[in-house]
């Protein structure tokens, strides 16, 4: 018994014709467009991953600021 994949569901439904010769291991014409189509999901994800470690930064810089401010006023009233 063979496992169907979500993507081969996705190709399925999308085209039927498409996902036969994917099935029959016959290698797509467009290798150019899915070369391309790849890189920019690469670059995508690894913005993404940038955005998700500078907002790590910032809450760190935040929490950092906010603790520096509570020691400053504790400082200043004692």
């Amino acid at each position: 018994m063979r496992t169907i994949r979500a993507s081969e569901i996705g190709s399925f439904l999308y085209c039927q014709r498409a996902w036969w010769y994917q099935i029959q291991g016959k290698p797509s014409e467009n290798q150019a467009d899915l070369a391309s189509g790849t890189e920019i999901h690469s670059r995508h994800g690894q913005a993404v991953f940038t955005t998700g470690c500078l907002r790590i930064l910032a809450y760190g810089v935040l929490l950092l600021g906010l603790a520096l401010l509570v020691y400053a006023l504790t400082l200043q009233f004692l």
